[in-house]
């Protein structure tokens, strides 16, 4: 009877953990990603496609794909190497303004930075 009672329990625990996990997925990193300044490039895009920060921030962008991406700024502030999957790169943005951002091996890749 106990031991029935202990078997019903985990697993109505373990579906219940799973089901918090599948519907975490990509919203949640999303999320953390704009908690730390982080952009995740993941399926040829940028995300989170836009971020707003403070002046003397620094931003970390992180490859997930399979294929190699660059991280450009339109005015040419600054351009990455090319980027392997799981490679990062940072820039500390010390001035105010709109940074237009995108790939340049993949310039249909788009992202804006705006610091305040």
């Amino acid at each position: 009877m106990l031991t029935t009672i202990l078997r019903r329990a985990f697993v109505a625990s373990f579906g219940a953990v799973m089901l918090v996990a599948a519907s975490a997925d990509f919203s949640f990193a999303e999320a953390q990603a704009q908690a730390t300044n982080a952009v995740v490039i993941k399926n040829f895009m940028f995300s989170p496609m836009s971020l707003t920060i403070k002046a003397g921030s620094t931003v970390t962008w992180k490859n997930l794909d399979d294929e190699p991406h660059t991280v450009v700024d339109d005015a040419g502030v600054f351009h990455s190497g090319a980027l392997d999957r799981n490679d990062t790169y940072s820039f500390k943005f010390d001035k105010p303004g709109v940074y237009k951002i995108f790939c340049g091996i993949h310039p249909y890749m788009k992202a804006t930075i705006t610091v305040e």
